[in-house]
């Protein structure tokens, strides 16, 4: 048995099918307040799947009755690699939580390739599903505003977020929750169309580890203008799109993926969208709130998440 793909320190796949995964630190919930002012605990989704997540509540004074927004999170990994339990993403959410008063509730879904897409989307979705039965159940959401629930996440979660935003906006006769807006961090799209920076000097290492993950993502015999890759062939009607939440894009100026989530905003206003912002991050890097949690950059982001969601 042989390595046919490997991400060093990260991820190792094998000639019979087998997926090898190698988790850096990682961060236990706890019920009991911590020092930063945020209480976390898992859940279970689905457990057929299996479909879990962690949610993230702020402490809150004894004397305070009102109630909480809701930002329903999907971590990066290029759909192959990550958790919300990995120390990077658990410390940004659960300080995210106190920053914008929310609760946050961070959806662990199934993985690539075992579980090649749309299966991420569907697991997604569930979530908000799931949200909607559990509000008079789980304790931790007893103060849950399910008329202020915003969808967010990082890389491909991301992308995810736009699907399950998408699925939502098709959906809308049945689907139980309405979310308000759209939060994407250096989301993760791409397409069959090179983009000037992947076409660039020096940027051949970036284009084949970009090819290997979703080369590793994608269903069997489809290319990169598959809907979950490329955002353009999304199949909504112009009277969809202007329904379309309103959307902030937060890309950072050194990442190799900024380009696409430029043209991702550019798209979705051409297309009617009524609430699209982009903002960006000097001298930042891909995904870099998860590698530093605490810097000044990422307290910015958090701030500048915070006042979106209060907008509404």
């Amino acid at each position: 048995m042989s390595i046919i793909v490997e991400i060093p320190g990260f991820l190792q796949v094998f000639s019979d099918g087998s997926v090898k995964r190698f988790a850096p630190e990682i961060a236990p919930a706890s019920c009991e307040p911590s020092s930063k002012g945020y209480k976390s605990k898992d859940v279970i989704i689905d457990p057929s799947k299996p479909i879990t997540a962690r949610i993230f509540l702020p402490d809150l004074a004894p004397t305070w009755s009102g109630q909480l927004p809701v930002i329903v999170y999907f971590h990066g990994g290029a759909f192959c690699i990550g958790s919300t339990t990995w120390i990077g993403c658990h410390t940004f959410l659960g300080d995210l939580s106190v920053a914008s008063q929310s609760i946050v509730l961070s959806v662990d879904y199934r993985l690539v390739p075992e579980n090649r897409l749309p299966v991420a989307y569907e697991d997604c979705y569930s979530s908000i599903e799931w949200l909607s039965k559990q509000i008079r159940s789980e304790p931790w959401l007893e103060r849950a505003d399910l008329s202020r629930v915003f969808l967010s996440g990082e890389s491909a979660g991301g992308n995810i977020a736009h699907q399950v935003a998408v699925m939502i906006t098709q959906r809308k006769r049945t689907c139980p929750v309405e979310p308000k807006g759209l939060l994407l961090i250096h989301p993760y799209f791409g397409s069959e169309k090179r983009t000037k920076r992947e076409m660039a000097e020096g940027a051949e290492g970036d284009v084949a580890m970009n090819d290997m993950f979703w080369g590793l993502s994608l269903p069997e015999g489809s290319d990169r203008d598959y809907f979950g890759c490329n955002f353009e062939t999304a199949v909504l009607d112009s009277t969809e799109w202007q329904r379309f939440l309103a959307v902030v894009v937060h890309v950072a100026e050194l990442d190799f993926l900024k380009d696409r989530g430029v043209m991702y905003a550019e798209f979705l206003k051409k297309n009617g969208v009524t609430s699209v912002e982009l903002v960006e991050a000097e001298g930042e890097s891909h995904v870099y709130h998860a590698f530093h949690p605490e810097s000044e950059a990422t307290r910015l982001l958090q701030k500048q998440m915070s006042g979106f969601i209060h907008n509404f």
